[in-house]
């Protein structure tokens, strides 16, 4: 099992789950975070930091998408490791649905 990074992120992009996690396993995208399957160590410790609620452990139903996504886009997106501010609007866009099709960005991030 590893956790992984779910469409709420989508322009909330909170960090508060990257100053907990224990291995660096955190990439930045434009507007979301993933979680590098192969580096997580399913510790946990991310899940409940999450504002928006976007992180979940792979083994919940219907998360193979996300899975796949996370994987993907750690290749080419930069690591981070130090928390950033949220976007402005992040709250606006806790709980929207349909995200990922109006929203999602493969474009990376900074990174640290």
């Amino acid at each position: 099992m590893t956790y992984v990074v779910t469409d709420n992120c989508i322009k909330c992009k909170y960090m508060d789950c990257v100053e907990v996690c224990p291995v660096d396993c955190f990439y930045e995208g434009e507007n979301m975070l993933v979680i590098h399957p192969d580096e997580c160590i399913d510790c946990g410790v991310c899940e409940p930091e999450c504002p928006a609620e976007a992180i979940k452990p792979d083994a919940e139903p219907g998360l193979e998408q996300w899975l796949k996504i996370n994987a993907d886009m750690a290749k080419s997106w930069p690591n981070i490791t130090q928390k950033k501010d949220a976007p402005a609007d992040a709250k606006d866009f806790d709980g929207v649905t349909g995200k990922f099709e109006k929203y999602f960005s493969a474009n990376p991030g900074e990174g640290d």
